[in-house]
């Protein structure tokens, strides 16, 4: 079982390699960022594998916090947009613009402008560890991943078949409406804002060696209008191709199923009351409050419904990496790590959430894993691909705007201020 993971490291004042050999799979590397002792930690597993002293951003320019990925690597970079700025060894965590890279200048506090400065030697090593999609963790506090033992992480094995929690609902491929196409763009700003969100609907892939990427978050009203579209097609109402849009045909599909049953319902057209009486009439259970989307290789593979118990209690934020996966013993190691995140007023009062004690307490990670159900066959399709260095993030915030095609998932915890060059 977990504790919160706040565990110090010690004050690293230097680049330090502390463990003779570097891991033989890149893939199960994490590299953890704080930015409260600027200080870098390479972990596989709970092992210490480097150290390094850093430098994030400055007032007004902070580092943004979350989860990251390497996304692209270059042994020298200069931003076209800052001076031909140089950043050799420059590892791009997001394409709008945030980077670790090597800097003549890592004094021990806060002085780039959003990237994570790293000095000469460390840098060059880092570059020489890592490979596209190695997983980034930037906090404002030192963070330890520690082992995980739960019934409710995936093993590579098929789920017992129990029957499908979601009847007449099946794996589907990802329409949301969260996958921008922005262009690439140098390094050089943490400027965080909305990036174009045109869908896509790639198919589902077959199985590879490369890692899932497991996001688990709260539903958005896309999601349950694509259902509800569904189901009411299937009740007779027709809404047309199920797309996720309140279209006029779907306005008043609606509408006729409320006349029809004779439902009332309060509070925006698509209510959870409204949900709740479609689910009933059509036999499908409760509907689902919560998503868990599948990404492989940076691309979207697959997303299928979920149900949060207690919604109005708040999930936390926490991530968690998956080692030594054997499939003939039917077995993987997880390793977590839980993050302090910023959820604002607003967002709080558009999820529901009243209550975030069950976040903060010491079983905060357990506690959010076992509040999740996912259908069977989801869950089996999951376990089918998984492999060492595939990750799960369970989060309230949401699908980042951030998050687009060549990204895996990335999720913000807080956001930095006004970008410049690194």
């Amino acid at each position: 079982m977990m504790s919160r993971f706040f565990f110090g490291l010690g004050l690293l004042s230097a680049t330090a390699l502390v463990h003779p050999a570097f891991a033989s799979d890149a893939r199960t590397l994490q590299i953890v960022v704080s930015t409260d002792r600027q200080s870098l930690a390479v972990y596989d597993g709970s092992e210490v594998v480097a150290t390094s002293k850093v430098s994030t951003g400055k007032q007004g320019h902070s580092t943004p916090l979350g989860i990251f990925s390497i996304l692209e690597k270059q042994r020298y970079h200069e931003s076209n947009i800052y001076s031909d700025s140089p950043m050799p060894f420059m590892q791009r965590l997001t394409w709008s613009g945030i980077a670790l890279h090597e800097s003549g200048y890592v004094p021990n506090h806060p002085a780039s402008h959003g990237c994570v400065r790293m000095p000469k030697a460390f840098a060059e090593m880092l570059f020489k560890m890592t490979d596209r999609g190695v997983h980034v963790v930037i906090s404002d506090r030192p963070l330890v991943p520690q082992p995980v033992e739960s019934t409710a992480l995936f093993q590579p094995q098929p789920a017992p078949a129990t029957g499908p929690l979601f009847a007449g609902l099946e794996l589907r491929p990802t329409t949301s409406s969260f996958l921008p196409q922005p262009e690439p763009v140098q390094v050089a700003t943490n400027d965080a804002a909305s990036l174009p969100m045109p869908p896509v609907a790639p198919e589902i892939a077959a199985a590879d060696e490369a890692p899932l990427r497991i996001l688990i978050t709260r539903r958005e009203l896309r999601d349950n209008v694509r259902d509800l579209q569904d189901i009411l097609n299937g009740l007779g109402y027709e809404t047309g191709t199920p797309d996720g849009l309140l279209g006029p045909a779907t306005v008043q599909a609606i509408g006729d199923f409320k006349k029809a049953h004779d439902v009332v319902t309060s509070g925006g057209l698509v209510s959870p009351a409204l949900m709740k009486a479609v689910y009933a009439i059509a036999g499908k259970g409760e509907p689902p409050n919560g998503e868990v989307m599948v990404r492989q290789d940076f691309k979207p593979l697959f997303q299928a419904p979920a149900i949060i118990a207690d919604p109005q209690e708040a999930l936390g934020t926490h991530f968690f990496t998956a080692h030594n996966v054997d499939k003939l013993s039917g077995k993987a190691e997880w390793y977590g790590i839980t993050l302090e995140d910023d959820l604002s007023k607003d967002a709080r009062k558009r999820l529901g959430i009243t209550s975030e004690a069950r976040s903060q307490s010491l079983s905060a990670a357990e506690s959010a894993l076992d509040r999740i159900t996912i259908p069977d066959d989801a869950r089996r399709h999951i376990e089918d691909l998984l492999s060492s260095g595939s990750s799960l993030t369970i989060t309230d915030a949401g699908v980042s705007s951030e998050t687009g095609n060549g990204t895996d998932f990335i999720t913000i915890t807080k956001r930095g201020g006004l970008g410049g060059k690194g």
